[in-house]
């Protein structure tokens, strides 16, 4: 199985650590994009008209300043580095030896710097949303498009893949061929400050039951016993995602 998550824009930092090594980051056929992306970041937080460029306002000017350190920043593991609401659902650090396991095999977090990462991935904390036109490398979802549909379709093997990702981050690469046909678009009607809650809550009981559903039936199955499931609606078209609409329920 496949979960894949979106970034969190709020970051833990460490004031002490080691710096990131490129080269032990997963998929290392991202490592050309990734230097590509973290250079002209690197510049572009330099300059003075960084906060504009990467849309953010003056109360973030020293996490953008970060951006022109990230060789020589601390790094984390990304399962301690992204915070809040998602993140906070998922709660990793609540899970049992086991889910952190399988939390670490089947969750990949698509990210605007690195393209996908391991919660296991040691990175720097940064300030770069997939929204982002880069004056060189220019919409970053379109950037990283190519690079991603193959590693996730490779990621995806003959399993289910679970969408946990906002349209802003599925914009830059989904599973193609087969594994297109298993894929699924976790969606929260109602409320949208709901929806990375929930998205965090079934990315997180998936790994604590240890259940890998094989088919898009399955999925709506298994967690038809802790959600309200609305829907599974069919793709649209062949290469979209079939639609599960969740919300949470009582065995939340």
């Amino acid at each position: 199985m496949l979960i894949l998550l979106p970034p969190s824009e709020s970051k833990s930092s460490r004031s002490r650590g080691k710096p990131a090594d490129p080269t032990a980051v997963s998929f290392r056929e991202l490592v050309a994009p990734r230097r590509t992306v973290a250079a002209e970041l690197a510049a572009v937080s330099a300059g003075p008209d960084a906060l504009t460029v990467l849309g953010v306002g003056p109360s973030l000017a020293e996490e953008v300043a970060r951006n022109t350190r990230l060789d020589t920043a601390p790094a984390l593991a990304v399962g301690e580095l992204y915070t809040g609401v998602l993140y906070d659902a998922l709660d990793l650090a609540g899970m049992d030896a086991a889910a952190r396991r399988r939390a670490t095999r089947w969750i990949v977090v698509v990210s605007a710097l690195h393209g996908a990462l391991r919660l296991s991935d040691r990175v720097a904390p940064y300030r770069l949303s997939m929204g982002v036109t880069l004056p060189g490398t220019g919409p970053l979802a379109r950037f990283w498009r190519p690079h991603l549909e193959e590693v996730l379709t490779t990621a995806a093997g003959d399993g289910v893949v679970v969408d946990c990702r906002s349209s802003t981050y599925a914009a830059a690469g989904s599973p193609r061929g087969e594994a297109a046909e298993r894929w699924v678009q976790v969606r929260v009607p109602g409320a949208s400050h709901m929806a990375k809650h929930t998205r965090g809550l079934v990315a997180g009981h998936l790994c604590r039951t240890g259940t890998a559903p094989r088919t898009p039936e399955a999925l709506a199955e298994e967690l038809g016993d802790a959600f309200v499931v609305h829907g599974l609606t069919p793709p649209a078209r062949p290469g979209k995602p079939w639609v599960l609409d969740v919300t949470p329920g009582q065995a939340e």
